[in-house]
């Protein structure tokens, strides 16, 4: 079995996904980073098995990767192609985003982010 990554997968590095979060979360907003954390922690999961790992990578490479199908500095529309991408393999590996990996990406998205206050009125 062939273990180089294929496609998009290739361009996956953890330095290069650290790196776009980093520079680009808040452009590039909540829900694009928050998926592209659920799946970057399910990656890392030892129960996340190989051909998931594949299909995460692949989707994260396409995130990292500077030119794709909607450049990523187009305003308003520039991460819509990214985040159909990361959802796509999140519907393929959705048995994988556990509640541990979502209170992991709530934690670091409070450190990156404002924290959202939780509403306790409820509208009339």
């Amino acid at each position: 079995m062939n273990d180089q990554p294929q496609g998009f997968g290739k361009a996956f590095s953890h330095t290069g996904f650290r790196w776009k979060l980093g520079r680009y979360a808040r452009a590039a907003g909540h829900e694009v980073v928050e998926k592209a954390l659920w799946l970057y922690y399910a990656a890392q999961s030892p129960d996340t098995p190989r051909w998931a790992r594949t299909a995460i990578y692949g989707a994260l490479g396409y995130f990292i990767f500077p030119l794709d199908a909607i450049p990523d500095f187009a305003a308003v529309v520039g991460y819509t192609d990214d985040l159909g991408v990361l959802a796509a393999a999140l519907a393929t590996v959705s048995m994988y985003i556990t509640d541990e990996i979502k209170d992991r990406t709530r934690q670091t998205m409070g450190r990156w982010f404002s924290p959202i206050p939780v509403r306790t009125d409820q509208p009339d």
